[in-house]
């Protein structure tokens, strides 16, 4: 497969290898988001002077011989190295390593370092005593990388771990945008790509196992026939990396995925008390699979209606519909199942992926000077009788934009525009202290009629609205059409 997107992470590791001086990236991100790729692409692309080596869950004695076995080979392409050939300690091969890096600069990515620290918690501290010591005088530079978050947090970035303040940067590897997808599925229009967003996310391993002249449903039909079972052992690979016992903590993720998001209602459907079922929550959001949301008119508070979301895409995806319908899969009623998946995966994807997407567009629209306001910040607003998809907050202006996201077979009328007139009031009050303008950006998938349109000039225009707390600035009204080449031009 192509390699897609990446400027940014590629000019920071440019700008690593263009110091002068001893430099160290510490690279975390989830299991198949593309370290290894992002490396090893780089160091193909940049320069022989490095090599690339990954540890594997083996012994101790087992990865020092073969990283070793590599570290000689690599400097010394020619050397006949026994078979059982070994430095008797890391110091010594990382020693070994700073005096070939004292004569020129060299690279060494270090990959799964986490296999490491598992079965050597020592590890780290006698790579912080190597660095201090010799490394750090030499023109090395050397790239961590691990996807065992936990372990990564506790033995390299947390304050206390033996190499903080040691990194000359720190990089978490996020999922590819939204609009990386047009590079890999030239072939499939906006909706089918939509729709694999929100299945797959943006992983670009997922994407690889995807073949793109089969539609989106032939793809998941043999992505989960029992051959090609990936899709429902990956849930469980993601997990383990954090948790041992997974039965709770399943529960919760397909609660929250099936649309139960208050903790009350996350512990009447798993059975758990309120305090049970905090506790794992607070373990899920450690992981970063699980976020917690709050109003956005009560930033900066405690406040307690918050509610629960899946942040990652394909576990939204499995714990909604493929965990729900184990018992299909098991039978063989493939045809069934997704049956029922195009049924209700509208729904899912207004609830979920479309909303982010908006959200994705109004911050790099007010980054691209597209909006009439600068935007810093973008959240959701709801209570018990209204909630708003899109709230941007501009910090520098007595000014809010407000929004309302729909994934539809039809054109949006102007009954959209009315309703989102009717729920401004309650936001302009508990956001500003006085008057301010108020800018509409209204995403439809299917577009707007040409009423909604005739009816959004009119309430600009022809009779302006004014409030005694607000006055209508803008409505912007935004199709799938144009919500996708922008996040398309707009992604790096």
């Amino acid at each position: 497969m192509i390699f897609v997107g990446r400027d940014r992470e590629l000019e920071v590791l440019d700008n690593l290898w263009e110091s002068p001086r001893a430099t160290l990236l510490i690279l975390y991100g989830r299991r198949r988001v593309g370290k290894t790729r992002l490396l090893t692409h780089w160091l193909q692309q940049r320069t022989r002077r490095g090599f690339y080596w990954v540890a594997e869950p083996s012994s101790s004695l087992s990865q020092l011989r073969s990283f070793s076995q590599a570290l000689m080979r690599f400097m010394d392409e020619e050397a006949d190295i026994p078979p059982d050939f070994t430095f008797s300690t890391w110091e010594l091969a990382f020693r070994q390593l700073a005096l070939y890096a004292q004569q020129e600069r060299t690279v060494l990515f270090l990959d799964e370092v986490t296999y490491l620290i598992d079965v050597d918690p020592n590890f780290v501290g006698i790579l912080q005593k190597v660095w201090d010591r010799w490394l750090n005088d030499s023109k090395i530079m050397l790239a961590l990388a691990g996807s065992q978050m936990g372990l990564m947090r506790r033995h390299l970035l947390d304050y206390d771990a033996p190499l903080h303040g040691r990194a000359t940067t720190q990089m978490q590897l996020l999922p590819l945008p939204y609009g990386a997808t047009q590079n890999y599925f030239p072939e499939y229009n906006a909706i089918d790509r939509v729709n694999l967003y929100a299945m797959w996310g943006g992983v670009p391993a997922y994407w690889e196992r995807l073949n793109p002249q089969y539609d989106i449903w032939e793809n998941l039909r043999r992505n989960t026939l029992p051959a090609h079972s990936w899709m429902t052992d990956e849930s469980r690979i993601l997990l383990q990396d954090f948790i041992t016992d997974l039965h709770n903590y399943v529960g919760i993720l397909r609660a929250i995925a099936d649309g139960q998001r208050a903790i009350g209602q996350i512990a009447k459907r798993t059975g758990l008390t309120s305090s049970k079922a905090s506790f794992y929550l607070s373990v899920l959001r450690d992981t970063g699979f699980v976020a917690r949301e709050i109003p956005i008119s009560q930033r900066g508070t405690d406040s307690r209606r918050g509610r629960y979301y899946v942040t990652d895409p394909y576990l939204r995806f499995f714990y909604r519909f493929l965990s729900a319908y184990q018992s299909k899969l098991a039978l063989g009623q493939m045809d069934a199942m997704l049956t029922m998946i195009q049924a209700e995966l509208p729904a899912f994807i207004q609830e979920n992926s479309w909303q982010e997407l908006c959200r994705q567009w109004v911050l790099l629209a007010s980054g691209m000077g597209q909006l009439p306001l600068a935007i810093e910040e973008v959240g959701s607003e709801w209570s018990r009788s209204y909630s708003l998809d899109i709230v941007g907050i501009s910090d520098s202006a007595p000014a809010l934009l407000l929004g309302d996201c729909y994934w539809s077979d039809e054109p949006m009328g102007q009954e959209a525009i009315s309703d989102l007139m009717h729920k401004t009031a309650p936001i302009v009050t508990k956001m500003r202290d006085s008057v301010c303008d108020v800018h509409y950006t209204l995403f439809s998938s299917a577009g707007w009629s040409e009423d909604a349109q005739r009816y959004a000039t009119t309430l600009t225009t022809t009779k302006p609205v004014r409030r005694k707390h607000w006055q209508l600035a803008s409505i912007k009204l935004v199709d799938l059409a144009e919500l996708d080449a922008d996040l398309i031009a707009w992604s790096v």
